[in-house]
């Protein structure tokens, strides 16, 4: 199970990554099949050949990168509807990747990697690199609420719920496909270079159907803690997961259950976190969620003395004595 931990956390950079494009920029991206593996490919094979860890993860973070702004190039410059730029780039990275790798896998168990000291160490697969990868995911969930908040990142959220209405507003909102499309390959991309480390070996086929895997992540989380703030949403994408790589691994101890059924059970997965908003029980709790939160937004503080403004406004609550001798006097 701790070892199901551990994958769903860094799978949690590659649902970031997902949450970033499909929930916040609104474009479908299916070049994370193709990003995913080239982090991959690129640190395995920098790592054979001798490179620092670190550095090799970087490389590999940044081949991820460039493979989002390609697909967003395909998609702002070329005019290319999106899901046809990010087919188009995940089909281009199959040959990339077998040219960067120069077979279809490449070995890492002889080699020094991020993960070397904790496997030497017998604490790979233990509470410890429990708390140390998920020390370093909450440094990117927290990296990635504060880039939201800003100026740009606010005009990406902008271009992601209305395109049109943020570019008469001056926002470039071609620039911001590219951005978003960029930082999401690169999540994507530095979550497939620490997974070839953790599991020792890079593989051409390591990233077929990851999108689904993706996506179940981002609709479990969100489907379970349903909230609009960023970074619950955030953590809600990662916990999802977690769970997602917890549901594979309880699948994978069943005596009869066959691994090759594994992406018939990634799809059914999926297909249950979008039928699980619409069962009586979850909505209820989301309509229980969104009355509190209206009231609260409404209100502010309900121990705070409201404004004469809000008893003019409509204020139908019973105004306290102070609130009325403010307003007599006021009034006289």
């Amino acid at each position: 199970m701790i070892t199901a931990i551990d994958l769903g956390l860094i799978f949690g950079l590659m649902a970031l990554g997902v949450y970033l494009t499909f929930r916040v920029l609104d474009f479908a991206d299916l070049t994370i099949d193709g990003s995913f593996t080239s982090g991959a490919a690129t640190a395995a094979t920098l790592i054979v050949a001798g490179w620092q860890p670190l550095t090799a993860t970087l490389a590999g973070t940044a081949v991820g990168l460039v493979a989002g702004l390609v697909t967003g190039l395909l998609n702002t410059w070329g005019k290319i509807h999106p899901l046809l730029a990010g087919i188009l780039t995940q089909i281009a990275l199959y040959s990339i990747n077998l040219r960067i790798m120069g077979k279809a896998n490449v070995p890492l168990l002889r080699t020094t990697t991020l993960f070397t000291p904790l496997r030497d160490k017998g604490l790979l697969g233990t509470w410890v690199s429990v708390g140390i990868l998920a020390a370093l995911l909450a440094v990117f969930v927290a990296a990635l609420v504060w880039f939201l908040s800003t100026d740009i990142g606010l005009a990406l959220r902008a271009t992601g719920d209305n395109e049109g209405m943020a570019r008469a507003q001056g926002v470039n909102t071609d620039a911001m496909t590219l951005l978003g499309l960029s930082l999401s390959n690169g999540l994507v991309a530095l979550s497939g270079a620490l997974f070839a480390q953790y599991q020792g070996y890079a593989d051409i086929g390591m990233g077929i159907g990851l999108i689904v895997a993706g996506l179940a992540s981002v609709i479990i989380g969100t489907a379970i803690i349903n909230n609009g703030h960023i970074w619950i949403t955030a953590l809600a994408v990662v916990c999802g997961s977690i769970i997602y790589r917890l549901i594979i691994q309880a699948a994978l101890t069943i005596p009869w259950f066959d691994p090759n059924d594994m992406k018939l059970l990634s799809a059914l997965i999926v297909i249950t976190a979008l039928l699980l908003p619409r069962w009586d029980v979850f909505n209820r709790l989301r309509a229980r969620s969104r009355d509190k939160e209206s009231a609260a937004e409404a209100w502010g503080d309900p121990d705070r003395d409201p404004d004469p403004e809000e008893l003019d406004s409509g204020d139908v609550r019973a105004p306290r004595p102070g609130i009325v001798k403010k307003v007599k006097r006021a009034d006289a």
